[in-house]
């Protein structure tokens, strides 16, 4: 650790000096693309923090003369950023009066405990709740009851085992007094106590570690896929609706919520699916009838996981004032976001306020919930009865203490503890390093460079550069991943004139598939704690899950993708941002 610190204050104070060297040598593009390369060397190695490396452009950017101080400290907190935080605000409700858990407890006893059932109910809960809240944050509410419900089955058919065993030694223990006397050798051997091992026993160990491994990874990589299904889901998507803000201001929102939603909603349940049938294969085997056990009765490991889900829920109560308002409130969330601008019909924003789809984002909905959670009461207002002779007098004093609404159901020092502020500075450092990039020239010299790019099939491309993001992103931070490529990215697009989303939605998407390593993303680091998977079980899971991905991307891309965005077509305000 001391090495690892020396490295980077060498490197830092060396960076800076070099920085005062080349300020009066390089060209803007190579002043820009230099603190680019520096950056994205310390969001690979970590040698500091990937928030405090997000933070070198309010520095150095300056320095070089690439752009003033106001111009880029503006991108760390704009309307992406207020987007994220103010969704923040909302999944850290849920999570403060434990929502997440009730939804997760009740899917998963409505879709039952029979072995492939089990699996898929934690899957498809971990996916919803990941859409509306951190992946990491799910991952650690889930884990636990996967691990409790794991632990109870297997307590379970040890006891039943066990129960056997002695039922069949005192059935042996009867025949061979029976036949003691022709066969005296068989009593020595029970006498003794030496029952033969079953070789069943091992063969059964084998499988439920082999369950346990399969039903632990399916919650990391089902928060990773549930994620991408939302705009707030995860870092990546937010990197892309900022870039494309920053790159093509006149973009008439192409990527919103709704749109965004119905792109990769089809998508993520199409991963799931696969990753659900991959993980089935891979370590319970495909035999349907007994991991679906359709028209059976439940077994003693079924209905003990059955008990362990019911004994949790009873211990959550009846859904109280606090978890109903914040429920609502969710709800009119992803109302509002959905119906601002739906694209077939007028939204809400252009029906009720004059030239509301120009002023209106999906952070003003957002950040207006966040506001109502710190002013909505946890419990109902207090009403003392008007004639106090008619009630106790000691009740009605206690009453007279009591204010009349109680705390908001969000407190500011929950949201401080909560928040994840290294994302947001990670996020601003990547809209100042896009906005630099497009400002200084680099960007078209990117752009230039990558011509003869032209004649590959824009599929190839796109395919590709999924490949490389996915590789890419096992070793790097999502968001530093999809930060340094989505600019790249959009030069490329738009030197070969083909939709800038065409490759941009795939490579933002790709950022999320961090499935091989546990270092790779905190649910997987979280799930590899626990101790029941090794890295080579991860590695070998999460190829096959990385192949899976970049397949369902580029399927998305070439199929519902290409009308919805149309993507056919080199769009007029990439061509203008071009000729600027």
């Amino acid at each position: 650790e001391p090495f690892l610190r020396a490295t980077s204050m060498f490197l830092i104070f060396k960076n800076g000096f070099l920085c005062l060297n080349v300020s009066s040598v390089m060209f803007q593009e190579a002043k820009c693309a230099y603190i680019i390369i520096i950056m994205a060397v310390y969001w690979c190695t970590e040698v500091i923090p990937l928030a405090v490396t997000s933070l070198m452009p309010v520095v150095f950017f300056p320095l070089l003369g690439v752009q003033s101080s106001k111009s880029v400290c503006l991108q760390y907190l704009n309307d992406t950023n207020m987007l994220f935080v103010g969704g923040l605000i909302v999944a850290i409700s849920v999570e403060q009066w434990n929502l997440h858990k009730r939804i997760a407890l009740r899917v998963l006893l409505i879709l039952g405990v029979k072995p492939a059932l089990l699996m898929l109910g934690f899957m498809i809960v971990t996916a919803f709740l990941s859409m509306w809240i951190s992946n990491t944050a799910t991952t650690a509410m889930m884990v636990p009851i996967v691990q409790a419900v794991l632990d109870q089955m297997d307590n379970t058919e040890y006891d039943v085992t066990m129960m056997e065993q002695a039922i069949g030694q005192t059935n042996t223990v009867i025949e061979l007094e029976e036949k003691s006397t022709s066969d005296p050798a068989a009593v020595c051997v029970v006498s003794n106590g030496q029952v033969p091992d079953d070789p069943r026993s091992s063969e059964e160990k084998k499988m439920r570690k082999r369950i346990c491994k399969g039903m632990t990874l399916c919650v990391c990589y089902a928060a990773s896929i549930g994620g991408t299904a939302t705009l707030t889901g995860t870092g990546p998507n937010m990197v892309l609706k900022g870039q494309m803000n920053q790159l093509y201001p006149n973009n008439n929102d192409v990527v919103n919520f709704a749109s965004w939603f119905g792109f990769a909603f089809p998508n993520m349940v199409l991963m799931l699916v696969l990753a659900w049938l991959w993980l089935q294969c891979s370590f319970m085997g495909l035999n349907f009838k007994k991991s679906w056990g359709c028209g059976t009765e439940r077994t003693a490991k079924e209905k003990a996981a059955y008990s362990v889900l019911k004994a949790e829920m009873k211990k959550l109560g009846p859904i109280s004032y606090a978890e109903f308002n914040v429920l609502f409130m969710f709800v009119l969330l992803v109302l509002l976001w959905f119906s601002r601008h739906p694209g077939f019909v007028k939204g809400w924003a252009t029906r009720l306020f004059p030239e509301g789809e120009k002023y209106i984002t999906d952070s003003a909905p957002a950040v207006f919930i966040a506001l109502l959670l710190f002013i909505l009461p946890a419990h109902k207002p207090k009403f003392i009865a008007w004639n106090s002779s008619m009630s106790d007098p000691e009740q009605t004093e206690e009453d007279i203490k009591k204010p009349f609404l109680s705390a908001p159901l969000l407190d500011w020092n929950v949201v401080q503890r909560k928040m994840p502020w290294s994302i947001v500075l990670l996020l601003g450092g990547g809209f100042a390093l896009a906005d630099a990039s497009a400002n200084s020239g680099l960007s078209a010299w990117l752009g230039r460079q990558m011509t003869p790019l032209g004649s590959i099939p824009p599929w190839a491309i796109a395919t590709v550069l999924s490949l490389i993001i996915a590789v890419f992103t096992e070793c790097t931070s999502n968001v530093a991943t999809a930060t340094l490529f989505l600019p790249v990215f959009s030069s490329m697009a738009t030197s070969v004139k083909i939709h800038p989303l065409y490759v941009m939605l795939p490579g933002t998407l790709s950022a999320s598939f961090a499935f091989m390593l546990p270092v790779a993303t905190p649910p997987n680091a979280i799930v590899f704690s626990y101790g029941q998977i090794r890295v080579l079980d991860m590695v070998r899971s999460g190829i096959v899950m990385n192949i899976i991905g970049v397949f369902c991307v580029t399927l998305a891309i070439n199929t519902w993708g290409r009308p919805m965005f149309e993507l056919d077509t080199f769009p007029a305000w990439a061509n203008s941002t071009m000729n600027q």
